[in-house]
């Protein structure tokens, strides 16, 4: 059986780490997801799912990242149920098995600031999927290398935000 879920999204507001009777970190989260297509009044619409990851991944997704903060997902779908003063309430959520911040801090901080990108910012490296087990991989920020990527010449891309998946 194959349950994957693959999410790019920005945190509806800042994680909060919590412990379970056992001394289990968990977050729960909700991901602003936005559709791939534009409604019947021109705006794109966005999906909220509700996600939760658990132990050193939660500690760091708390530590490093804020409300607006883009983020990649990889998990599995899961549902459950409880009962809340004789009723039963169904639960659909993301657990997330691995994370990984999709933008610096620096051009998050300045995008809140003045509400949209700084163009032409360079992003720090942040760890890959394969590499979100490992703590120590966002502790310290990747340098990335001049080499890898080729140098842009000409003219400025111009780019409304309606272009932007997000």
């Amino acid at each position: 059986m194959i349950n994957n879920v693959v999410l790019v999204g920005r945190l509806t507001k800042d994680p909060e780490l919590r412990q379970t009777t056992s001394g289990t970190s968990v977050v729960s989260f909700t991901l602003a997801v936005n559709r791939n297509f534009k409604n019947q009044q021109g705006s794109i619409d966005a999906d909220f799912i509700n996600c939760v990851i658990w132990r050193g991944q939660a500690e760091t997704l708390a530590t490093y990242a804020r409300k607006g903060t883009l983020i990649g997902v990889i998990g599995r779908l899961q549902s459950r149920s409880y009962e809340d003063g004789g009723r039963r309430i169904y639960v659909t959520e993301v657990v997330c098995d691995n994370f990984q911040l999709l933008e610096s801090r620096r051009s998050q901080q300045e995008q809140q600031s003045f509400g949209t990108p700084v163009p032409n910012q360079p992003m720090s490296s942040a760890p890959s999927f394969e590499s979100a087990n490992n703590e120590a991989a966002f502790a310290q920020p990747q340098s990335t290398n001049a080499n890898t990527m080729p140098a842009f010449e000409g003219s400025e891309i111009d780019i409304s935000d309606e272009d932007l998946p997000f």
